[in-house]
């Protein structure tokens, strides 16, 4: 049988968060959905789950999204891994990240949550904080706003334009751990553009 990967898209639920910079973890399992045709559904976990495949015969993905808040989302990520048998090292977490410029990504392996809440919480469900992570940047906030407050509004227009692009590479980076691991996902998306 092939690997299967769980790869979770951070957020807030309901109409009131989607379009926020905290929910780009799910506009990115989105997009994974959306190229694959895959149906979201609802799974005990307390979470949305679609299941697909990278391509026929290739590592199988469990696209998940949590039906709580971005600070409880360690639940349904042990929830996950443990009903599909996936292990720390097969787990994809997609979050928004403050100290990564808007436009950006940057992909990594353990470490420390930064001070995103979303990551505590699956770190410590998970009993390792050795799980692959998708940060992909929003930027800090503009003078002195909050960053809480930051995260929790939407994108402005202009970042609007490239978003779809962001998310698009993202999505990219996701599938690529999965397929490839996480060093050549790196060395691909880490790469300077030309």
């Amino acid at each position: 049988m092939a690997d299967t990967w769980l790869v979770m898209g951070l957020g807030n639920p309901g109409p009131r968060y989607e379009r926020t910079r905290h929910n780009v973890g799910q506009m990115v399992v989105d997009e994974v959905a959306a190229r694959r045709g895959a149906n979201w559904k609802q799974h005990r976990a307390g979470a949305r789950v679609a299941e697909t495949w990278l391509r026929p015969g290739a590592a199988k993905l469990v696209l998940a999204k949590s039906n709580g808040y971005m600070n409880t989302s360690g639940g349904p990520a042990a929830a996950l891994a443990s009903f599909f048998r996936i292990a720390p090292d097969h787990v994809v977490v997609v979050h928004d990240e403050l100290d990564i410029p808007f436009d950006a990504l940057k992909l990594k392996s353990g470490g420390g949550h930064g001070g995103h809440n979303g990551i505590r919480d699956i770190a410590k469900a998970l009993g390792t904080p050795d799980f692959a992570r998708v940060r992909v940047g929003i930027g800090r906030p503009p003078g002195r706003q909050d960053p809480a407050d930051w995260v929790l509004s939407e994108f402005s227009a202009t970042e609007r334009k490239t978003l779809p692009i962001l998310v698009a590479d993202a999505a990219d980076a996701a599938e690529l751990i999965a397929d490839e691991g996480l060093l050549a996902a790196q060395q691909k998306v880490h790469a300077p553009r030309a």
